[in-house]
C-alpha cells in the first residue's frame, strides 16, 4: 500500500509489563514515575501514550483501576495525547483482570493482541546479576512456561465490550503473520467498526515474527493482500531492533512506536534514562527522512477516533 499520510504516529510505551526493576534504575514503576515519562514524552512528540500500570510498592505488573486511576487522570490533564490502555496486562492476568479499567476508563484507544502465543524474555534471567525485588527472577524465568491468552472468543468479547459498546479503537497487535489472518477473519465477521484499522507489527519478541527487514515487509505486503486501503500500520522492534527497524517501517510508509516497554536502552549498551529520549531520537530520524511528525489531533483523524472528549 502506498503512504497514505503525509505525517508520521508517534507512539510511546511507557513501562509495560515485562521489564523489570533490575533490568533498568528508569523503568518507570510508581503512579508518578509514569505520569511524569508519559507527559514528558508527549511533550516530545508522542501522538498516542500506551499505559500499563505496576504495584507503586515493588512495581510489579498490576490491573488495579485504583493504581491506574492515580496516574491516567494526570496524563490527560497534562496533555493532549490521546489515551491507549492496554488490553493486555501481563501473561499471569485474566482476561477480567485486563479489561477492568479499560471498561472504566472507556479510552479512545486500547491494544488488542490478535492471538494467544508464547511471550517470554526468561533468557534475560541469565544476565542478571542482582535483583531488587523477590518477585523478579521467578517471574522473568517462569514465563518460558506460560503463555500469553487471547482465544477468538477472547478477542471478539473485547471488540464487543470495548469496541461497539464504548467507541473504542484498537492498536491490533500483530506478533507474527497469522495474527493478520486472525484480525482478517474479524474483519470478515464483521466485527470490526468502519474506518481505518491501526495495526502495530512487531518483530523480536520470542514467540513471534523475528526483528529481520525482510519479515516486515513480508508482513506488509500481507496486509496490502488481506486489508487493501483499509488500513494504517506502525512498527514496533522489541529490544536493540527498536530503531533500525522502526526507521525501515517509517520508509514503508508507515508509523512507529517507542519507549521503555518495547526496548530498556537508547543505543547500543547505553540505557535510556527516559521514554522522551527514545521519541526524541526517533523523531530526529524522521525528520531527517524528512517525514512530519503528526499531532494528537491528526492522529485522532487520521485513525477515526472518537475524541477525547468521548
Amino acid at each position: 500500500m502506498a503512504r497514505t499520510q503525509d505525517k508520521v504516529i508517534i507512539s510511546c510505551a511507557v513501562t509495560g509489563s515485562v521489564h523489570t526493576p533490575a533490568m533498568s534504575r528508569w523503568l518507570p514503576l510508581t503512579p508518578q514515575q509514569i505520569a511524569d515519562q508519559a507527559i514528558e514524552a508527549a511533550q516530545a512528540g508522542a501522538a498516542i501514550l500506551h499505559l500499563h500500570a505496576r504495584d507503586p510498592g515493588d512495581g510489579r505488573p498490576s490491573a488495579d483501576p485504583k493504581v491506574f486511576d492515580q496516574f491516567v487522570p494526570r496524563i490527560r490533564e497534562a496533555t493532549d495525547a490521546v489515551i491507549n490502555i492496554t488490553t493486555g496486562g501481563s501473561t499471569r492476568m485474566t482476561l477480567e483482570e485486563r479489561l477492568a479499567y479499560p471498561l472504566q476508563a472507556r479510552p479512545e484507544m486500547c491494544s488488542l493482541n490478535m492471538g494467544s502465543m508464547n511471550f517470554s524474555i526468561h533468557p534475560a534471567a541469565r544476565r542478571i546479576q542482582e535483583w531488587r525485588y523477590d518477585w523478579e527472577k521467578p517471574y522473568i524465568e517462569g514465563m518460558e512456561d506460560l503463555i500469553f491468552r487471547n482465544t477468538f472468543g477472547d478477542i471478539k468479547r473485547i471488540l464487543k465490550l470495548l469496541g461497539e459498546d464504548c467507541g473504542t479503537r484498537f492498536e491490533f497487535e500483530c506478533y507474527d503473520v497469522g495474527h493478520l489472518y486472525n484480525l482478517a477473519h474479524f474483519l470478515d465477521e464483521g466485527l470490526l467498526p468502519p474506518g481505518p484499522l491501526f495495526i502495530q507489527m512487531i518483530g523480536g519478541i520470542l514467540g513471534g515474527i523475528g526483528p529481520d527487514p525482510e519479515n516486515l515487509v513480508f508482513m506488509k505486503a500481507t496486509a496490502d493482500r488481506l486489508f487493501g486501503d483499509r488500513y494504517r500500520f506502525s512498527v514496533l522492534g522489541a529490544g536493540r531492533h527498536q530503531m533500525p527497524l522502526l526507521t525501515v517501517g517509517a520508509v514503508l510508509g508507515g508509523n512507529v512506536r517507542v519507549g521503555l516497554e518495547d526496548s530498556l536502552y537508547l543505543g547500543r549498551g547505553q540505557l535510556a534514562k527516559s521514554c522522551a529520549e527514545q521519541v526524541r531520537k526517533i523523531r530526529r530520524i524522521l525528520e531527517e527522512l524528512s517525514l512530519e511528525i503528526a499531532t494528537p489531533d491528526e492522529a485522532r483523524a487520521m485513525l477515526h477516533l472518537k475524541g477525547r472528549n468521548a
